[in-house]
């Protein structure tokens, strides 16, 4: 019960990594709020997740006045957050910079990266000492990538302001990192593969594992016990940290 007493929210909480995290949070004995704009996707987590330990808001993390609903209802109900997992996120348009959308490019920022600021904004003055915040980047944080320059923009500017957010949290021992999973098999990396096929690029499953020495996707679950890591006691001394979870990829 590496959690036990301890208070979070998980935004994105109906994503593949959200549910993950949000299964092993419960189980280790913290109380959470999901947090997702999919109200069904959230009814539909909730007749799996005890009502003791689970609740669930609707709100959309690209627009403040809602993050900032969320936040104070987590700090009345919990009076304090001990753990924040921000991980809401989309991939946004799949095409050539060339012809790349700038209504599309604004979409991904908002949500990727003004809804991360937003969350930090609204949720860290709210955190408790030696509390943790993990935000969701990606292997795309760390290097670049093509036909995606929107959601490499929006990656990498989470790490900006994940070390912003770590050297203001510092003095309140709160730790502040980013996660950046590889390759896992869900819904996300399923519009990526139809849309590269549209285009006529490589998209199979075979294409992505050649890229990846663990030769295997990543698990939701394994990326959630990174986390789950990052949210416990374990990793006091762990802040302004980039976490590839990629079997080697960034190799």
């Amino acid at each position: 019960m590496r959690l036990q007493g301890k208070s979070a929210i998980i935004t994105g909480a109906v994503g593949n990594i959200g549910l993950a995290a949000t299964r092993l949070f419960l189980k280790e004995g913290a109380k959470v709020l999901l947090v997702d704009r999919d109200t069904a996707g959230l009814d539909r987590a909730m007749k799996e997740f005890s009502a003791n330990q689970a609740e669930a808001l609707v709100a959309d993390v690209a627009k403040e006045a809602e993050v900032a609903r969320y936040a104070a209802h987590a700090a009345a109900k919990f009076g304090g957050i001990d753990i924040f997992f921000n991980n809401a996120g989309i991939e946004g348009p799949i095409t050539p910079i060339a012809e790349y959308p700038e209504d599309g490019f604004d979409q991904v920022m908002d949500v990727n990266a003004k809804g991360v600021f937003f969350g930090v904004k609204h949720v860290l003055p709210k955190m408790r000492e030696w509390s943790s915040m993990i935000i969701t980047s990606s292997i795309m944080g760390l290097r670049g990538g093509v036909r995606s320059i929107g959601y490499v923009a929006s990656k990498h500017a989470v790490i900006g302001i994940m070390r912003a957010a770590a050297k203001d949290a510092g003095p309140r021992h709160i730790r502040v990192n980013t996660i950046h999973p590889g390759f896992v098999k869900s819904e996300m990396l399923g519009r990526i593969q139809k849309r590269n096929t549209e285009l006529g690029l490589p998209a199979g499953d075979a294409f992505y594992m050649r890229q990846v020495p663990f030769g295997i996707y990543v698990t939701p679950h394994e990326i959630a016990q990174t986390v789950l890591f990052l949210a416990s006691d374990d990793s006091r001394q762990v802040t302004g940290q980039t976490i590839a979870i990629d079997g080697g990829y960034m190799l």
